[in-house]
């Protein structure tokens, strides 16, 4: 009888073990869905298609920037990550979709108006003064300005009010090619006056309607993370009894270089916000260039649109393959643009 008891009982018991298992051992406050792995690529491209243009004007004017094949692979990525999180199964996340769509059709039409604006105007004066003023090298300073402070932290928090004042106040009025002065002035004080109001209007919208995002990723690595001074913000929670650790490392663009760092640790990713199963990264490279090896599944595949010579890979790695993965890339010379850290 007992015997029998223990037979009928064995699968549940397993099953119980089972679950255990599986259950990570990140916090819940620092878990987030798979799919947001996907759902960050077209939201980053936001963040690739401006420090795109801030490269190409340190040199170009901006009418000969493609801001409609932006759109495009805007659109495209979007389309790409959303088939492959569907195919998974994955939770479908309404929120970050609405979000996406919010900010994808804005910057459409923002592109839309700046492509027609610089192929005409723009164009026209730049022709006129054949030579760059002031107020592009301004430009192309705040440009670069923005994307560095996008790569931390969200785009309606960046101060277009005050660069607007800095242009009205500390770019000389006075100089030659004056065609050009006055029109950039019109452009980068209609831009930076729209983006101003807009971003408030996103900031209110955005406060009421999500949480504040955590600025840290918990990660469970093995062997626990060390101690590194080019890492100052790893914090080591706690010390498992396997020899492996859960810490935090910094979120969003500072995810990669930490994630790089503890690779040259020599760790390896068992979690990664509580999710052991896969993980984005886009790649850049010769356009002839084909990834070998740390890649799951390939996704997308994009020009670079100012630089013919290199393109973006957007694949899938696993978690626990994401140590191995970077230090083959490390070794081997491969960009990696981001790791989506969900």
């Amino acid at each position: 009888m007992r015997r029998a008891l223990l037979r009928w009982l064995a699968p549940f018991v397993a099953c119980a073990a089972l679950h255990a298992v599986a259950e990570p051992v990140t916090p819940p406050e620092h878990r987030r869905g798979v799919e947001q792995t996907f759902l960050t690529y077209p939201e980053w491209f936001l963040v690739f298609s401006p420090a795109e243009y801030a490269h190409y004007v340190r040199d170009h004017a901006p009418d000969g920037f493609p801001f409609w094949g932006h759109v495009g692979q805007f659109w495209d990525g979007y389309a790409a990550v959303t088939r492959a999180s569907h195919a998974r199964g994955d939770e479908l996340n309404p929120g970050y979709h609405l979000m996406i769509m919010v900010i994808g059709t804005s910057t459409s039409v923002e592109y839309a108006i700046r492509s027609a604006y610089e192929s005409l105007l723009g164009r026209l004066s730049a022709a006129m003064a054949g030579a760059s003023t002031p107020e592009d090298r301004f430009g192309a300073h705040v440009a670069q300005d923005y994307v560095d402070f996008i790569r931390v932290l969200p785009w309606y928090e960046y101060d277009f009010t005050k660069q607007l004042k800095a242009l009205w106040t500390e770019v000389p009025w006075s100089g030659g090619h004056m065609a050009r002065k006055w029109e950039r002035r019109f452009a980068l004080s209609t831009e930076y006056g729209i983006k101003a109001l807009y971003g408030k209007l996103i900031k209110l919208g955005t406060k009421s309607i999500y949480e504040t995002p955590l600025l840290v990723t918990a990660v469970v690595t093995e062997p626990a993370p060390h101690p590194d001074a080019r890492l100052p913000d790893l914090k080591l929670l706690r010390t498992l009894a396997d020899g492996g650790g859960l810490a935090t490392i910094p979120r969003y663009d500072a995810f990669m270089t930490y994630a790089q760092g503890l690779a040259a640790q020599g760790v390896e990713f068992r979690e990664i916000a509580g999710n052991d199963s896969i993980i984005l990264v886009s790649l850049i490279g010769p356009r002839d260039w084909t990834p070998q090896t740390g890649v799951e599944r390939w996704l997308l595949e994009q020009a670079i649109l100012t630089d013919a010579q290199r393109k973006r890979v957007v694949a899938t790695v696993q978690v626990r393959q994401l140590g191995a993965a970077l230090r083959e890339w490390a070794h081997g010379g491969v960009q990696v643009e981001h790791v989506f850290d969900y």
